[in-house]
């Protein structure tokens, strides 16, 4: 397997070897040359992640058109909301469905649980609703719905809420279970839970890709996905400003970190999901690397001396889990913190309007 980065490449970019980052780069060359990925099955307890929709918690995109219609309308349009009708046509994924012995894509758990939003019905069936919906990506809502739209009173509007009640309304909104764009790092786990297909079956045996290779969440969440109308009270779909975009793009790459390091902990032989999720968490913890020492934050460098410690080999899920639950809660952390507006050391490497999906 070859290199992901090199020394020689390392000394012509000049970059400044404090003792950590040299540590840490000697590691990941030495790692992404020696990949054997044969590591044991997890117990489901082992991997913990953020829960994908529980459907006995799904009310429906109805529960939030009656506050969101504009953002309805654009998630109507697109592959998300459209995979309900055309994913059980498609040819590839009739393949991968049969693959894997399952009979029915809108029935078979594995197409299910990242295509489509399903809702639990009186007698504990549950039914296919939606393609990928609100609650997908923003949580189950009928735990935190009535928190959320509640801005001081029955009569109380957004417009007349008072700071301290928003602050509290959304930290008990997100204490219940809603994933809030107010950190992104919620956000980004809810894209890569799926995004990074965390299934080594699906993969090896059923022929699915190994995640999406070049998903980045500013380019995959700024362009047909985009949804902002909270401040023009729905009539203008906004961009997000440049600092905002800057954080929301480090904290996609931190994410992806976690997943790809979770993702290669549930490897258990030497196949293409084992080598490609291994390899994604390699390339990303470079790529933070050159982020670091652009910005120079100490959670970076924390997140990159924590990953550093990683040994991506066989029979090694209980380090790798550990070491990603540590940047999945300084990822949380760097969301909360970080200032955008510090940040244009990376400008450079931000995806522009071209590139948005």
């Amino acid at each position: 397997m070859s290199n992901l980065i090199s020394l020689n490449e390392i000394h012509s970019a000049k970059i400044p070897y404090r003792t950590l980052v040299f540590r840490f780069v000697i590691k990941l060359v030495a790692i992404t040359t020696s990949l054997c990925v044969y590591l044991l099955a997890l117990q489901p307890s082992v991997c913990a992640q953020i829960p994908h929709c529980d459907p006995g918690k799904v009310l429906g995109v109805n529960s939030c058109s009656q506050c969101h219609n504009a953002e309805l309308l654009v998630w109507k349009q697109t592959p998300h909301a459209q995979t309900f009708e055309a994913l059980h046509r498609n040819p590839r994924a009739k393949e991968i469905s049969k693959n894997l012995g399952q009979r029915s894509i809108k029935r078979g758990n594995r197409c299910i649980k990242c295509h489509y939003t399903t809702q639990q019905l009186n007698d504990d069936r549950e039914r296919v609703i939606a393609g990928v919906s609100c609650e997908s990506c923003h949580g189950a809502a009928s735990d935190w719905i009535h928190l959320h739209n509640d801005y001081g009173g029955p009569t109380a509007t957004r417009q007349a809420e008072s700071p301290t009640h928003r602050q509290h309304r959304l930290e008990e909104s997100l204490a219940a279970g809603m994933r809030n764009s107010r950190n992104l790092y919620l956000i980004a786990q809810s894209c890569l839970q799926c995004h990074s297909v965390p299934d080594e079956e699906l993969v090896n045996t059923g022929t699915h890709v190994a995640g999406s290779d070049n998903f980045e969440l500013v380019a995959w969440s700024q362009g047909t996905l985009r949804h902002n109308f909270l401040q023009s009270q729905g009539t203008v779909n906004a961009t997000r400003p440049l600092p905002r975009i800057r954080v929301m793009y480090v904290v996609g790459q931190i994410a992806d970190l976690e997943f790809n390091t979770r993702a290669t902990a549930l490897a258990t032989e030497k196949a293409i999901f084992g080598t490609t999720v291994a390899n994604r968490a390699a390339t990303t913890a470079a790529r933070l690397f050159e982020i670091e020492q652009r910005l120079h934050h100490p959670l970076l460098e924390s997140i990159l001396q924590t990953f550093s410690k990683a040994e991506l080999k066989t029979n090694n899920p209980i380090q790798l889990i550990e070491i990603a639950d540590t940047i999945q809660e300084l990822g949380i952390e760097f969301s909360e913190k970080a200032d955008g507006k510090t940040m244009g050391a990376i400008d450079s490497m931000l995806p522009n309007s071209q590139q948005y999906r």
